[in-house]
């Protein structure tokens, strides 16, 4: 009978135990290296940022020291509501609902990946993009994604609302070198921010999602049909208010009331710009930001540019029979 030979002994870090100590070691120290290196974001609440990673990116890429990048910083009161709107339907209808997260869209991108096998849809919201557009890369990597939530967290802590979206109006990318919405609204429609109609702001909105593919300047099939999309839903969304002072009122009840927008009076201000149409009525709760759509050959709308407006025109009031002129009475009768 042949004798088994001995078996040996396997050194002692070789055991399982050993290496799940050393990985959740490993794993501890890079999260609190990644908390400790998230930037200082407290500068933001008075001043604005000068550039972006992105805008630096960017100006690495072209590797040509003539390259600019077209940006305009407008305050948050002169960009059109219509703009506002257009883009919290488009990237993050929960706006007012989540801390910087929302964690119901991550659910619902992570079951349609998995059903298309593929990176089909994204769930950022506007806080997580300003914080990928300020500080970091437009990789997917798992480490950029730790420290995007790490920036997102303080940028929602220490920004209200209303500061964070007028940031992101000003700075994320919408084209060639062209960066913020008054940079935009100029060079793609000839006009400032403040006076972007729907079909305008709906245009800009529904480029946001790749930029550098999708141009207003000449609109695709896809592009035309984010546009109608974001008109139907637009009168859903309750952009932050214009003055600070009811910013600060709805940012201390709003998004923590449960209700999805800041209480009535600070969102609705009589002098605020008007909508171009599109209807303002009471915010639809848990109305889903756009998602990622597949390209599909979809004909354009006849014409060139976008649709004039989404709204029907009213038809034309019927004016009232005109009547007759008393006939004049013969002279000597009574009055």
């Amino acid at each position: 009978m042949r004798s088994r030979r001995p078996t040996r002994a396997r050194p002692g870090w070789w055991r399982p135990g050993v290496w799940l100590k050393a990985a959740a070691a490993a794993a501890f120290w890079y999260v609190a290296y990644a908390y400790l290196a998230v930037p200082d974001v407290r500068p933001l609440v008075a001043t604005n940022p000068g550039t972006t990673a992105f805008m630096e990116r960017r100006a690495r890429e072209a590797d040509t020291a003539a390259w600019r990048a077209d940006q305009r910083w407008v305050p948050y009161a002169r960009i059109a509501t219509t703009l506002k709107r257009a883009v919290l339907v488009a990237e993050d209808a929960a706006f007012w609902q989540h801390d910087g997260v929302d964690m119901d869209a991550v659910r619902e991108a992570i079951e349609t990946n998995i059903e298309r096998r593929e990176f089909a849809r994204g769930a950022s919201t506007i806080t997580q993009q300003l914080a990928k557009n300020l500080y970091l890369s437009p990789s997917k990597n798992p480490a950029r994604k730790l420290r995007e939530l790490m920036i997102t967290r303080r940028l929602e802590a220490v920004l209200s609302k209303r500061r964070i979206l007028e940031i992101y109006l000003n700075v994320i990318e919408w084209g060639d070198g062209i960066f913020g919405a008054e940079a935009a609204a100029r060079t793609y429609f000839r006009k400032p921010a403040s006076a972007l109609s729907a079909s305008e702001a709906a245009m800009l909105a529904g480029a946001i999602i790749n930029p550098r593919r999708y141009s207003p300047a000449a609109p695709n099939a896809r592009l035309y049909r984010r546009q109608r999309m974001i008109l139907r839903r637009m009168g859903a969304a309750t952009p932050p208010p214009d003055t600070a002072a009811a910013a600060r009122a709805g940012d201390a009840v709003g998004p923590g009331a449960g209700a999805g927008a800041p209480p009535d009076g600070g969102e609705r201000r009589e002098d605020a710009p008007p909508s171009d149409g599109v209807p303002t009525g009471e915010p639809a709760q848990g109305t889903p930001a756009l998602p990622s759509l597949p390209d599909e050959t979809l004909p354009p709308p006849p014409g060139s540019g976008p649709p004039a407006s989404a709204t029907p025109t009213p038809e034309p009031a019927t004016r009232p029979t005109p009547r007759p002129a008393p006939k004049p009475k013969p002279d000597g009768a009574a009055h």
